[in-house]
């Protein structure tokens, strides 16, 4: 089943119309951050159930609103004194020696448990916005 939307071009130019573009933005950026608030503690509570020395937990990083293409976004990843984002694909998915190893798709089950508590953020954001 698809869905087709129509008008989507009018919106985006009568919001912009009425609040400004750089206002528009300001708000965007407002909801991305409040919803990857979200997904962050989520994502940190994930990580708590095979928690080691917490430096994944730590190293946890999220950007500032970015455009990529032609999308608005902020980045979720690990940075920090530890290099832990070398091994949080190995967390995630595994590897042929230990297939199954603790935590394993911690992230995939974060980003589902999130979405509706991320969506829930997103909105409520642009109504305090607009």
């Amino acid at each position: 089943m698809s869905v087709r939307i129509a008008g989507e071009k009018q919106l985006n130019a009568e919001l912009a119309r009425r609040f400004g573009t750089n206002r528009m933005a300001a708000i965007s950026d407002a909801a991305l951050k409040r919803g990857a608030a979200v997904f962050v503690a989520e994502l940190k509570r994930q990580f708590e159930t095979f928690k080691d020395t917490g430096e994944s937990i730590r190293e946890i990083t999220v950007s500032e609103p970015v455009w990529v293409g032609s999308a608005r976004m902020i980045k979720v990843y690990w940075r920090g004194p530890k290099d832990r984002y070398r091994i949080i694909h190995l967390n995630e998915w595994g590897t042929v020696q230990n297939p199954h190893p603790r935590g394993k798709g911690a992230i995939a089950k974060a980003i589902r448990n999130s979405q509706k508590a991320y969506r829930a953020a997103i909105k409520q954001t642009i109504r305090e916005g607009i």
